[in-house]
């Protein structure tokens, strides 16, 4: 069942200023999501009015994370986990395709779809392929693996 009003991304990810890197989550499955992200003049990866292929990047990983992040701060009965912490990486970036980069101001959306996924009991492995968008406009494409993993929090 997709969820079909924006929801807040630190739902679902452990992200927090200045590195989120999107705003809101516009819909998400268990096999697709898709997000927004407005572009402000003082991004960390803003660099004379553009934001970079690294910050692209970070994006379109952050999008894909919202999907396996999810196990972590929801239970079964959708309720949320407190004092869960999870630690992400990415461990490889395939066929990826900068096209374009967008500038302080503007909107992006990225759309990921779930290619391949294996979960052990604290860790997820996936592969997703993602795409962003300004408008019409592809900025970027790529396959991502993403390696998540809950941690134990120390009191």
């Amino acid at each position: 069942m997709k969820t079909t009003s924006a929801v807040d991304i630190q739902n679902y990810l452990p992200h927090r200023a200045p590195m989120l890197m999107v705003d809101l989550i516009l819909n998400i499955d268990s096999t697709s999501v898709e997000t927004v992200f407005l572009i402000k003049g003082d991004n960390i990866f803003v660099q004379k009015n553009v934001f970079n292929e690294a910050g692209l990047i970070e994006n379109t990983a952050q999008t894909c994370s919202a999907i396996v992040g999810k196990k972590y701060f929801f239970d079964d009965n959708g309720l949320e986990n407190e004092n869960v912490n999870v630690i992400g990486f990415i461990s490889a970036l395939k066929n990826v395709k900068i096209h374009a980069l967008p500038k302080v101001g503007d909107s992006i959306i990225t759309k990921a779809d779930l290619v391949s996924k294996f979960t052990g009991d604290d860790y997820t492995l996936c592969t997703m392929s993602c795409k962003s968008l300004l408008g019409e406009q592809i900025l970027l494409e790529c396959e991502i693996n993403l390696f998540i993993q809950k941690t134990i929090s120390v009191s």
